[in-house]
């Protein structure tokens, strides 16, 4: 187990440790480790997009290629590396199989992920943002904030109970 692996593990055990039911189970320890290394890839995978998105436009522009939907185009290519980023960092580190469990199909696995990011980072933030902002009246700059706070768990749920979960 890595430095960072031992780090993670050891925070899980802290956050637990008022809750001695699941302090001392097993389990419940390796699933908020996971939740964490979810929110670690998480972060880099926002980094990541936002990235790509930037470059993306820029070069359109660039080369003036795309003029009026250049931005769409920015959208759709950060959408598809960026999930692949995702998939990547959690398949290798936050839900990597374990010694005799099942081989896992990797373009079935990718396949749910886009599902997986398409639900939860379009449909569900989608509906999201318009309670907040339309019906609630909260701003439009708070909202994704709240988005983040619903969508990271539901994320991380699907992907761990369907997206990466072994045949």
């Amino acid at each position: 187990m890595s430095v960072i692996e031992n780090l993670i593990n050891k925070i899980a055990r802290l956050i637990l440790r008022p809750f001695p039911k699941f302090r001392d189970n097993e389990e419940v320890c390796h699933s908020l480790a996971q939740f964490i290394k979810f929110g670690i890839v998480g972060v880099s995978n926002s980094i990541v997009s936002y990235v790509v998105y930037t470059v993306t436009l820029l070069l359109l522009r660039k080369f003036d290629l795309c003029a009026g939907y250049d931005y769409y185009v920015a959208q759709v290519s950060q959408f598809i590396l960026s999930v692949l980023w995702a998939f990547y960092w959690n398949n290798k580190y936050v839900f990597r199989q374990q010694k005799g469990e099942k081989k896992r199909s990797v373009p079935k696995a990718l396949l749910k992920t886009y599902i997986t990011y398409s639900f939860s980072g379009l449909f569900l933030s989608s509906i999201l943002l318009a309670l907040w902002v339309d019906v609630l009246h909260i701003s439009e700059f708070v909202a994704p904030i709240i988005n983040i706070i619903i969508c990271l768990p539901v994320n991380f749920l699907i992907n761990k109970f369907w997206a990466f979960k072994d045949e």
